[in-house]
């Protein structure tokens, strides 16, 4: 009877396991990554506020592209690690809806938002005497702008279509959250093909994305193969390479999810990919970011050093 009624009223996630024992491996690992990549992107965004130092616009999109991140993991692996401990895949009709509009707005913000830094590394090295002119601080700002906006146009596209569907089948997702391809097996009829056209329009928009991104990439290392100093050669690609490595990834996974078919009975692979795609980008762009970075990591440890000196003249005050 709970069951009818909860695949009546919701959904049920049956996420990576029947086995309590690895639901709460689970649980724990999803738990352990979630609090360092809260950590590791709330450092960047504090770093690139505070440190004078850190306020240009590869910096100020870089702080932008930690609030999605942390968004973005937010959106699933919370509820993932809810469902886990308490042996309950439930996720009510509403829930579903909120999580498929903000997974897919914060997915495309994080395209258009690495595309916007691609083009700002394109004029930082290829016409670095109009760098200025090109990035100045209201053309940058319009640009993270147009950034969440389409982002939030993309999750009203995606969601308002797909609960437009008629689910007559079991209620049954094979994931860890409410995927759209999942959602849509649900479906008995053709009104899922309103879906699939706002799916293959943001395709197309994406693919335009990334194309421009490697052209832009193209005459970066065309430019910086130029440059005469090794010194100069090193601290380019050290800014510009943790992007395209970032941009390629999180692409590629995205685009192996929808375009392989989706199955009753998920492989081991098919959910190693979802976590590569859900999980893994906001847990490693700090890490990718800041290893190659030796401004974010001298902001760092300045941070450090001046919240030891604050404690220090505390605890003296005190004595």
């Amino acid at each position: 009877m709970i069951m009818a009624n909860m695949t009546m009223n919701g959904f049920l996630l049956l996420g990576f396991s029947d086995i309590r024992e690895l639901q709460i491996l689970h649980a724990l690992l999803f738990l352990v990554i979630y609090l360092l990549t809260w950590a590791g992107n709330f450092i960047i965004i504090t770093i690139t506020t505070l440190d004078q130092r850190l306020q240009s616009p590869m910096y100020y999109f870089l702080k932008h592209l930690s609030i999605l991140d942390l968004s973005f993991i937010s959106v699933t692996v919370p509820q993932s690690i809810d469902n886990s401990l308490t042996n309950d895949g439930y996720i009510s009709h509403d829930q579903c809806i909120l999580q498929v509009f903000f997974f897919t707005s914060l997915v495309w913000a994080e395209v258009a938002i690495l595309t916007v830094m691609s083009y700002d590394r394109y004029a930082a090295i290829c016409f670095p005497l109009h760098y200025e002119v090109i990035m100045d601080p209201s053309k940058c700002k319009w640009a993270v702008i147009a950034v969440w906006l389409s982002g939030s146009i993309s999750g009203i596209l995606y969601t308002t279509t797909t609960f437009s569907i008629t689910f007559c089948k079991a209620k049954i997702i094979h994931h860890f959250f409410c995927d759209v391809p999942q959602l849509l097996k649900l479906s008995c009829s053709n009104d899922y093909l309103r879906v699939t056209g706002v799916a293959t329009f943001m395709s197309v928009v994406a693919f335009i994305c990334f194309t421009s991104s490697v052209l832009s990439y193209i005459h970066i290392f065309s430019t910086v193969l130029r440059i005469p100093s090794a010194e100069g050669r090193s601290k380019a690609f050290s800014t510009c390479l943790p992007h395209l490595f970032v941009f390629s990834f999180f692409l590629s996974t995205i685009i192996l999810e929808f375009l392989k078919p989706t199955s009753d009975s998920p492989t081991v692979f098919d959910l190693m990919i979802s976590i590569f795609y859900t999980v893994m980008p906001p847990a490693l762009n700090p890490v990718i970011y800041s290893l190659r970075n030796e401004a974010i990591k001298g902001a760092f440890r300045k941070l450090l050093l001046d919240g030891e000196s604050t404690r220090r003249k505390i605890f003296l005050s005190w004595c």
